[in-house]
C-alpha cells in the first residue's frame, strides 16, 4: 500500500536572499534556519529521499516553503516564481518515481498568475500552493478570478498554506510578549491557522465555488480550524446569498491534509464533517518529521484497508493526476 505525502517543503537560495532583502522581511523565515531545516529544505536529492525512505514515503509532492514568493515585489515575484518552478520541475525529472511538485505563483502580480500556472502545469506541476494575502490584496480579490478559473479548467488543485498575519493584525492581537512568544503566537501556535482558515472561508463567501464549481482546494492541518467551526460558519451562507451551506463546500470542494499532526482525535473529528475520500496524508517536512512507527500507528486508526488505501495514496493520486502504477 504506497504512501504519498503532499506538503513536503523545499526552498532555493536565490529566494531566501531576495526575501531577506525586502524592507521588512517575513519573520517566519527564522523557522527555515532552525537546526538543520535550511539544509533539508535545499536538498532535492539523496538526503531528502533517504528521509522519505526512513518514514516509508514512496512519493513526495514538493511545495515551496513559506512565505513563497508572495512577500516579494511584483517583478521579483515573477522572476523567482519561474525559477522555483523550473527548479522543482527539474527535481521531478531527475527523480520521477519519488517526486511531484506544486507550482509557485507570483500572486503579488495578479496579471501574471494565470499564465504562470499554465506554464507550470505544462511542465508537469500537479497543483499549486498559494497564501491568503499578497501585501494588502486578499486571495478572494476579484483580481484573482482568472487564476481560479484557470486552475479549475486545468484541474490544478490549489493548496492554501498558512502565512504570518499582517503587521497591523499582529500589533492588535499577537504582540505584547517576548519576541519569540509573539512570533510563535502569530505563526504555528495560532495565527498561521486562523489566517488560512479565514482565507478559505472568504473564498467560499465570495462565491468562488459557485462561479467555479470544479475548483478543488487543499487545506493543511486538518482544515485549519474550519471543520471544527462549521456549525457557526454555516449561518453565513444565507447572509452571503450562497447556493449551498458552507459545510457543503467543505465536503465537496476541499481536501484536508494531516500536516504531520497525527493525533487520532483530529482524524475522528474530521470524519464527523467529511469522509475518507477527502483526507490526504502529509508530514509538513522538514518542520514535522514523524517516524515510520508513528505513521503506521496513525493509519491503524482508520477502520478498513480501503480507507487506509484512500488516505495513504488513492485520494492524492486521483486529485493530483498521479499514475498509481508508477509508485
Amino acid at each position: 500500500m504506497p504512501l504519498i505525502a503532499i506538503e513536503e517543503h523545499w526552498t532555493l537560495p536565490e529566494l531566501t536572499s531576495a526575501l531577506k532583502a525586502v524592507v521588512h522581511p517575513d519573520e517566519s523565515l527564522l523557522f527555515n534556519e532552525r537546526g538543520d531545516a535550511g539544509e533539508r529544505l535545499e536538498d532535492l536529492g539523496a538526503g531528502r529521499i533517504a528521509a522519505m525512505d526512513d518514514q516509508g514515503i514512496d512519493l513526495a509532492v514538493l511545495a515551496l516553503t513559506p512565505p513563497g514568493t508572495q512577500a516579494l515585489p511584483a517583478e521579483k515575484a515573477v522572476t523567482l516564481s519561474r525559477l522555483a518552478n523550473d527548479t522543482a520541475a527539474e527535481a521531478v525529472r531527475a527523480h520521477p518515481t519519488r517526486f511531484r511538485s506544486l507550482s509557485t505563483l507570483p500572486m503579488s502580480s495578479p496579471r501574471h498568475v494565470a499564465a504562470e500556472l499554465e506554464r507550470a502545469a505544462a511542465q508537469g506541476h500537479v497543483g499549486t500552493m498559494v497564501y491568503g494575502r499578497s501585501g494588502d490584496r486578499l486571495l478572494d480579490d476579484r483580481a484573482y478570478d482568472d487564476f481560479f478559473a484557470t486552475a479549475a479548467g486545468l484541474g490544478q488543485p490549489v493548496f492554501i498554506h498558512p502565512q504570518i498575519p499582517s503587521d497591523a493584525l499582529r500589533d492588535a492581537t499577537y504582540r505584547g510578549f517576548d519576541p519569540m512568544t509573539d512570533l510563535a503566537l502569530a505563526t504555528f501556535g495560532w495565527g498561521w491557522h486562523v489566517e488560512a482558515a479565514t482565507a478559505a472561508l472568504r473564498l467560499i463567501l465570495r462565491g468562488t465555488f459557485d462561479r467555479h464549481p470544479e475548483l478543488r482546494v487543499v487545506l493543511g492541518h486538518w482544515g485549519e480550524l474550519l471543520p471544527f467551526w462549521l456549525d457557526r460558519a454555516d449561518s453565513l451562507a444565507r447572509i452571503a446569498d450562497l447556493e449551498r451551506p458552507v459545510s457543503d463546500y467543505i465536503r465537496t470542494n476541499f481536501f484536508l491534509t494531516t500536516s504531520g499532526m497525527l493525533n487520532p482525535a483530529l482524524l475522528h473529528h474530521a470524519l464527523t464533517v467529511t469522509t475518507t475520500d477527502r483526507l490526504i496524508f502529509s508530514t509538513d517536512y522538514p518542520f514535522q518529521q514523524p517516524t515510520r512507527a508513528e505513521i503506521d500507528t496513525f493509519f491503524g486508526q482508520l477502520a478498513t484497508d480501503a480507507d487506509r488505501h484512500k488516505v495513504r495514496s488513492a485520494n492524492a493520486a486521483a486529485l493530483f493526476g498521479i499514475d498509481p502504477t508508477t509508485l
